[in-house]
């Protein structure tokens, strides 16, 4: 997909400056020179391109209370579509993705309380039939953000 300026500077914006409004893709609109309908029909266009990969707000989980932990499972070939849908069942699941190795499946869990996190391993476990998960809690974050400056994306064909 080619991207113009507009998409650009809307990919820029979008990482570093949603305003908190009532709407705030008209205030975006506004600085862009783009109407609010313009704007989410960019936004929708990308979505659906897999420019973006999602949207929403980054939050300090840990100075909101809540507690998590990274995850390992070893998950059986024939078994990862379905321990998948019972792991991405719960809504405080934030990532889940599979890696090469014995312990092939990795997931964070976030929740309001250890207690909390402790019950959906325990569910995961009983659902499944897997009965180790390895947790890794965090010690110390190194790295929450990251946005990509997209005014001047090289192509293969030397333009851009």
């Amino acid at each position: 997909m080619d991207l113009d300026q507009k998409d650009r500077e809307l990919l820029n914006l979008v990482q570093y400056d949603i305003p908190l409004t009532e709407r705030p893709y008209a205030a975006v609109g506004a600085r862009l020179g783009l109407s609010e309908d313009e704007v989410l029909e960019r936004l929708r266009r990308l979505k659906e391109s897999n420019i973006i990969r999602r949207m929403g707000g980054v939050f300090d989980s840990r100075k909101l209370g809540y507690k998590g932990t990274l995850c390992a499972m070893k998950v059986p070939p024939d078994k990862v579509d379905r321990v998948a849908e019972v792991v991405n069942g719960y809504l405080e699941i934030t990532h889940n993705y599979l890696r090469d190795g014995d312990y092939n499946m990795w997931f964070t869990v976030l929740a309001l309380s250890d207690e909390r996190v402790q019950r959906i391993l325990n569910e995961i476990k009983a659902a499944t039939g897997i009965k180790e998960i390895v947790t890794l809690p965090a010690t110390r974050i190194f790295k929450i953000l990251v946005n990509f400056d997209v005014s001047e994306v090289n192509h293969a064909d030397g333009t851009g």
